[in-house]
């Protein structure tokens, strides 16, 4: 907030253009301590009256208003059910950066992980280790990384020379393993894969058609024996427990934190740039279902 100050009688100014930022500052130029203008304005009548003359008088004078969101806002959407509206009234009054799920050009920029990437990297080792995978996923998805998932599978099968083939279930909403498992149990029983690999959108509709392959009798994984190969996407907490252990290309949460929280930083403290993306990679990680 820029202050502008006041001119007195000799035309001349009572004192130079303030930003005032924070609290920290405000509290510095008025010779009160941090606390007190803390505690002043969670309760004005907890201070001395002679303290909160002061605070009000300078309050008065400079016109500085605390922001409960002032430092910023770090801010995950809902995907397909975000309210867009509301989206961009919020990052209009408040310094927002959106990360994880990203919602067209809204706030200072968008941090999050890189979607084309995953995809294509695990369909280069699923290719180079064995036959190539179809896609599995939902035909009307929650989250809209699914879309940018499968337009990266249909590039890289390309890429390689190998037809693709998306396999695209029933469902809607969030139930994303039971969608996984119905879908998978009627894609199993019409033959419907045409190889013996299966790439899932994401380790949440794998999960699902892993249960579906147990409760029909059909074995997974690399080992001799084996129909079948599936592998997922995101690197959920749970891939690492299913049977067998889900092969999956993670996310990586601390470094899109750090980039996130950064970027945010620096736009707070005035360091705003046009807006733009940072989309980090993932790590690929090898489990025994591929």
């Amino acid at each position: 907030m820029v202050v502008e100050s006041k001119t007195n009688d000799t035309g001349q100014d009572d004192m130079d253009k303030l930003k005032i930022r924070n609290m920290e500052e405000f509290a510095k130029l008025i010779g009160i301590s941090r606390p007190t203008v803390s505690k002043f304005f969670n309760d004005p009548e907890s201070v001395r009256p002679k303290t909160r003359a002061q605070i009000e008088q300078s309050l008065s004078q400079h016109d500085y208003r605390p922001n409960m969101y002032a430092a910023g806002v770090l801010l995950a959407p809902l995907g397909r059910a975000s309210d867009r509206q509301a989206l961009e009234k919020f990052c209009a009054d408040v310094p927002t950066l959106i990360f994880d799920s990203s919602v067209d050009e809204i706030g200072l920029a968008f941090v999050g992980s890189d979607n084309v990437q995953f995809t294509a990297h695990i369909s280069d080792y699923l290719c180079r280790t064995g036959e190539p995978p179809c896609f599995f996923e939902m035909k009307t998805p929650a989250n809209p990384n699914a879309h940018r998932r499968r337009q990266s599978y249909l590039n890289a099968m390309d890429r390689f020379g190998y037809p693709a083939q998306v396999i695209s279930v029933d469902g809607e909403g969030w139930e994303l393993e039971e969608i996984g498992r119905l879908g998978g149990h009627d894609a199993l029983a019409r033959n419907a894969f045409s190889t013996n690999t299966i790439l899932c959108s994401n380790d949440r509709l794998a999960i699902g058609l892993l249960t579906a392959c147990f409760e029909r009798g059909i074995r997974v994984g690399r080992d001799e024996g084996c129909a079948l190969r599936i592998a997922g996407q995101d690197g959920h907490p749970h891939s690492r427990y299913t049977c067998p252990p889900l092969t999956t290309i993670s996310h990586d949460y601390d470094a899109v934190s750090k980039a996130a929280a950064l970027a945010l930083f620096a736009a707070i403290d005035g360091n705003v740039a046009p807006w733009k993306s940072t989309r980090l990679e993932g790590k690929l990680i090898l489990r025994s279902s591929a």
